[in-house]
């Protein structure tokens, strides 16, 4: 490397963050109210520093600066001076070492010390104090990158949202215990990529992959003093940088490479990002990057009272999503995820924030603006959590049009109709038809409900059954956090049993639970390890476990139980791929004909007559027919109906006219049964469900 100057040339505004021309540096950070911003050189291992050169100017509140002959590799941070008034919603502190909100690669880990805080720990009135301890020590760096790569040869599989089955994983738990991935590469970007991998998801039709947070993220303080470790991730350091943690090698290249060979096996790759709230938490958390470079820009402040945060997000901060600098920085990093990394689409944890103006959720935020607008991102997948912890914060079926949304009615419904509570009829046909009485507005489609039995947070589909009260122990609060209401039902014994009569219901019930995702209209959302029956012993908020509680168990994937389960899912995602009416792209009311006297979605009882509005209503009525219609391209009518029966008995249903000989698709009392020919009546099991066709021309 070159000696490197001890002053910098006036470089450029944009973009932000460090930019590598091929003969020097360009560096640019956003600060609307600091006096005087330094860039800090280190030596190449981050440990001490060379020399502080401040940037030399200011453009629109950009700080900016070049250095000649500098190279990617070069490690670097910022010190901000400026006014330290905590009450008026300033705190910077050149004592404190900060990231670069752009960073594109970090190096070294966060070294708890009450040093990276602005103030003095333990003093009266502790953050309107001031700390004049250097925290660079304790402090990750920045490194300068060259991030160029061919895309030339890849091809997004443009999966159409209404043939899209989402699986959300882990990048770590997803191949940390798969043999078959080498040891080395095991819980990595790498493995993401690995012929198993993609094998696996293949065959199970998952046509697009959700990672759970890869942003650079934080090892909790308070988790690390009770020897855990934030396992989600759900607390951002950096909005550029992959989480080091997941790299196999030195070279991000290998993020790229997996995504690159997913896309070749037709699987879109989905973010998970948290752009609600950061790593340093409220008016008492650290002072890392955002917090130091300018606190009163960054962060959703009390009006009247600028020394607090607000904490609609329930993790201290809250990102202020109404200035322009805090929307660009969100814009661009999701920008540079699609175009340097490949990257399909997004979810956004607690979106409903990133909507939040001065008067609450506005569908028409100018975050949501810019992301519809935008000619890469207004083409991606797009996601919302549409809730969070503050005033009006569930916002399902309001976002607007581009976005889908999970769908938690539907999670809640459909346990509470498998569990065998009453009066769900009616709920549960708004959901399996695509809840439209939430989405179906603006033009919206189906897709844009978000179809989930569980997720990350929260029981497995495997605990739905087997547990009904939370086990949280190992979480290190007395099992006090997680939620207490899970609509599950464990069928006559907590936890693991011998006794064959109730895990029979166990499964039975989970394969009903999976005939419903899968042939509800929405999106559906599998999660890791339930096409399997995967078990996190009844802990449903595993956000700090990282071991065997929340890794996939691939030798428990393998028994005969796990690969039936498979080979069942799999089935489900076929006939979804075959039956066009399972996905169909727009809301059914019954109001379209495509023949033979019957109509586009229609409801029945076990009887074989139509619902009446007392049926709706009886809270006893545990039996339901959905039977959906359409005009096939060679002109003949192709019917399949779903036949539901969440009763403790056998249920006979007679099927409703015309008179046909009809296909029984799958039954999930029967994994085993192949597609066999039936008359005008069926029998389903208790908690069973079965999927039955028609076709007009077939007519016995």
């Amino acid at each position: 490397m070159h000696t490197l100057a001890d002053r910098l040339q006036p470089g450029s505004p944009y973009p932000l963050g460090a930019t590598f021309d091929g003969m020097g540096v360009n560096f640019a950070v956003f600060s609307a109210n600091a006096d005087r911003i330094e860039l800090c050189l280190f030596d190449p291992e981050g440990r001490r520093e060379l020399k502080r050169l401040t940037l030399p100017e200011c453009t629109d509140e950009v700080w900016h600066g070049y250095l000649p002959d500098a190279e990617p590799g070069l490690v670097y941070g910022y010190r901000a001076h400026g006014r330290y008034e905590p009450e008026a919603g300033h705190r910077f502190n050149p004592n404190k070492l900060l990231l670069d909100p752009y960073a594109r690669r970090l190096q070294g880990q966060i070294k708890w010390t009450d040093a990276l805080h602005g103030y003095r720990v333990g003093h009266r009135n502790a953050d309107l104090s001031f700390d004049k301890r250097d925290s660079a020590p304790a402090m990750p760096k920045a490194v300068v990158v060259d991030d160029h790569w061919d895309w030339s040869r890849d091809r997004r599989p443009d999966t159409p949202w209404s043939e899209t089955v989402i699986y959300e994983a882990h990048v770590k738990g997803l191949t940390k215990l798969m043999e078959e991935v080498p040891a080395r590469e095991r819980g990595t970007y790498a493995a993401l990529g690995h012929p198993a991998v993609i094998r696996h998801l293949k065959r199970i039709g998952a046509t697009a992959i959700e990672l759970l947070p890869i942003h650079a993220f934080t090892q909790d303080r308070f988790l690390q003093e009770k020897g855990l470790r934030n396992y989600w991730g759900y607390n951002s350091l950096g909005f550029f940088a992959p989480e080091q943690g997941y790299m196999a090698s030195p070279h991000q290249d290998e993020l790229r490479r997996a995504v690159h060979r997913l896309h070749k096996a037709g699987i879109e790759v989905i973010l998970d990002v948290v752009y609600n709230h950061t790593c340093e938490g409220s008016e008492r958390g650290p002072t890392l990057s955002w917090r130091g470079l300018d606190n009163a820009s960054y962060y959703r402040l009390v009006d009247g009272d600028a020394r607090y945060t607000i904490n609609d997000t329930g993790t201290g901060n809250t990102l202020n999503m109404s200035k322009a600098r805090v929307i660009q920085m969100v814009a661009d990093s999701l920008r540079y995820w699609a175009t340097s990394f490949g990257v399909d689409g997004f979810r956004f944890d607690l979106g409903l924030t990133l909507g939040r103006e001065a008067t609450g959720f506005d569908p028409g935020a100018a975050f949501f603006d810019v992301l519809r607008q935008d000619p890469v991102l207004g083409r991606l997948k797009l996601i919302a959590e549409p809730w969070d912890v503050g005033p009006g914060g569930y916002q399902l079926g309001n976002f607007p049009p581009g976005f889908a949304e999970w769908n938690d009615k539907y999670r809640d419904t459909v346990r509470e109709y498998w569990r065998g509570e009453p009066a769900k009829r009616a709920d549960l046909a708004a959901r399996l038809s695509g809840s439209g009485d939430l989405f179906d507005r603006r033009a919206r489609r189906p897709w844009a409900s978000v179809n989930l039995l569980a997720a990350h947070d929260g029981f497995t589909l495997a605990d739905t059954v087997t547990y009904e009260e939370r086990h949280n122990e190992a979480n290190g609060e007395d099992n006090r956090d997680g939620h207490s209401h899970n609509a599950s039902r464990n069928w006559g014994v907590e936890g693991p049993t011998d006794d064959p009569v109730i895990n029979d219901a166990r499964g039975r019930v989970m394969r009903s639970m999976l005939t419903t995702l899968l042939t509800s209209l929405g999106t559906p959302m599998l999660v890791a390890g339930d096409e399997f029956g995967r078990t996190q012993q009844g802990n449903n908020n595993a956000y700090c476990q990282d071991n065997e509680i929340s890794w996939l168990d691939w030798q428990a994937a393998a028994t005969p139980e796990g690969q039936a389960l498979i080979d069942f899912t799999a089935r489900l995602t076929e006939l979804r791929r075959r039956y066009t009416v399972l996905r169909n792209p727009t809301f059914l009311y019954g109001k379209d004909s495509p023949g033979e006297g019957i109509e586009d979605i229609e409801w029945w009882d076990e009887r074989g007559g139509r619902l009446s509005p007392e049926d709706w209503q009886n809270p006893e009525g545990r039996a339901l027919l959905m039977r959906r219609a359409t005009r096939t391209g060679d002109g003949q009518v192709e019917a399949v109906s779903l036949l539901l029966n969440a009763s403790a008995d056998p249920i006979t249903f007679t099927l409703p006219p015309p008179h046909a000989t009809r296909t029984v698709l799958i039954d999930s009392a029967k994994p085993d049964q192949q597609e066999i020919e039936i008359g005008d009546s069926y029998e389903v099991a208790p908690q069973g469900a079965a999927l039955v066709t028609w076709r007009s021309g077939f007519e016995a």
